[in-house]
């Protein structure tokens, strides 16, 4: 595949997350936003690349779990949350504010299934507008 048949966008182009936390675990789910990234997204957000991704928290351990009949996948990343929401300062700790740093993951999607991605203006746009 060249160049020209490939796009790199931010996971949250191809994909919505879901979250929780409880005690220092992070749970973050990611949707695909159609059935056709599906296998983009379990070829490139793996554990590995979510590791990469949250370097900077240091996790202990970071599990996918494969949702393949809902087009989804589950991360459990350990020991990401300051000790716990409850023992923690830092508001941006909360696993809620971790599925963005998530979501700017960068993937690589062939440009074929570029129209299976959300617009990049999705709240002005009128056909994807709920306003």
């Amino acid at each position: 595949m060249s160049a020209a048949d490939v796009i790199t966008v931010p996971l949250d182009r191809a994909a919505h997350g879901r979250t929780g936390d409880k005690g220092n675990r992070s749970n973050i789910s990611v949707i695909a936003w159609h059935p056709a990234l599906w296998p983009v997204l379990v070829e490139q957000v793996t554990e590995d690349a979510v590791r990469r991704q949250f370097a900077h928290r240091r996790p202990s351990a970071v599990r996918r779990y494969l949702l393949p009949e809902l087009q989804a996948m589950n991360f459990v990343l350990d020991d990401v949350l300051d000790g716990g929401v409850n023992d923690s300062l830092n508001l941006d700790s909360h696993g809620k504010a971790l599925s963005f740093l998530l979501l700017e993951l960068p993937i690589t999607i062939p440009a074929a299934l570029a129209g299976g991605l959300l617009p990049l203006d999705f709240t002005n746009d009128p056909e994807t507008s709920h306003a």
